[in-house]
C-alpha cells in the first residue's frame, strides 16, 4: 500500500488548489504531485475554490496579487474561505495576505485576508537584490516526515514577522547577521508561524526539491478536510483545471532546482 512518509501514513484523497493569479504557483503544484492522494488544481474563480479542501497562496508580487485578486472578486471569497475553517498556507507574499497587519505597503496599501495575528514588514530583507538563502532549524511538524534536522530556505525579497500574538505557533526564526541587526534594532525575525489551519513561511519551499513542508500542509489539510462546497467536477469542466503543464517546470530550471544535499 502506498504511503506519503517514511512514518508509513497511508494516503488519503485530497484536492489541493493554488492560487494562480501570479507567481509561483507552477512550483507549488511541481511538488504537490509528487505526494501521492493529492490532486492539486489552479485556483482563479470561486468555482474552483469551492472545490477545494486546502489552498495555497504562493510568493509573488503581494500588491500585483491583491489588485487581481480584488479585480475578479475573490478578496471576500478568500476571506470566506478562510474563516470556514480550511486549511490555507501563504508563502512570502501569501504570508503578507494572511497577516492581520503590514508595514512597508505601497500607497495605499492593499486588501489584506488576514486571520493570523501577526504584524509582517513586507519587505523586510530589501530589494530583490538582497535574497539569499540559508539552513534552518526544522520544526517537529517538518523533521516528522524524516531526513535532516533543518532545512533549505529560500528568501526573496522576503516580508518577516515583527510580532505575533499569544497564540500563535513559531514554527522557524532567523538570526540576523551582525549588520541587519543594527539596521533593524533586534537579533532575530520569525519566519514561519501556524495558527489553527493557517499556516504562513516567509520564505520558498516551493524552490527546493526537499518536499516536507508541503507535506506538513497536505497533512494539515487531510486531518481538518472538510466536504468541498462543491463536488469536484468532471476533468473536461472549467472548474478545478487539472495541471497541464511541460514537465520541464518549474520555470526557474532543474539546476535550480538541484537536489538536496541531505
Amino acid at each position: 500500500m502506498a504511503t506519503d512518509d517514511a512514518a508509513g501514513r497511508t494516503p488519503t484523497n485530497i484536492r489541493i488548489g493554488v492560487l494562480a493569479l501570479q507567481g509561483s504557483f507552477r512550483e507549488h503544484m511541481f511538488l504537490l504531485q509528487k505526494i501521492p492522494g493529492v490532486e492539486v488544481v489552479e485556483v482563479r474563480t470561486r468555482d474552483e475554490l469551492e472545490s477545494v479542501a486546502g489552498l495555497i497562496i504562493p510568493g509573488g508580487e503581494s500588491t500585483t496579487m491583491a489588485l487581481v485578486a480584488e479585480r475578479w472578486g475573490l478578496i471576500p471569497e478568500l476571506q470566506a474561505f478562510a474563516k470556514a475553517g480550511k486549511p490555507v498556507w501563504g508563502t512570502c507574499a501569501g504570508m503578507i495576505f494572511l497577516a492581520e497587519s503590514a508595514e512597508g505597503q505601497k500607497k495605499g496599501g492593499q486588501s489584506l485576508l488576514g486571520g493570523l495575528d501577526i504584524t509582517v514588514s513586507r519587505n523586510f530583507f530589501g530589494a530583490q537584490i538582497n535574497s539569499f538563502e540559508t539552513r534552518l532549524p526544522a520544526p517537529d511538524c517538518v523533521k516528522s516526515y524524516g531526513s535532516t534536522d533543518d532545512f533549505r530556505a529560500v528568501f526573496i525579497r522576503a516580508p518577516a514577522v515583527l510580532a505575533a500574538g499569544p497564540e500563535v505557533e513559531i514554527l522557524a526564526e532567523y538570526t540576523l547577521t551582525p549588520e541587519e541587526a543594527v539596521v533593524h534594532g533586534r537579533e532575530k525575525v520569525i519566519v514561519a508561524v501556524r495558527k489553527g489551519v493557517l499556516m504562513a513561511t516567509a520564505f520558498h519551499p516551493e524552490l527546493t526539491t526537499d518536499l516536507r513542508w508541503h507535506q506538513a500542509f497536505v497533512d494539515m489539510v487531510r486531518k481538518h478536510s472538510q466536504q468541498p462546497d462543491k463536488v469536484p467536477p468532471s476533468l473536461f469542466q472549467n472548474l478545478g483545471r487539472i495541471p497541464n503543464r511541460p514537465p520541464d517546470l518549474p520555470v526557474y530550471g532543474k539546476e535550480f532546482m538541484r537536489a538536496e544535499q541531505m
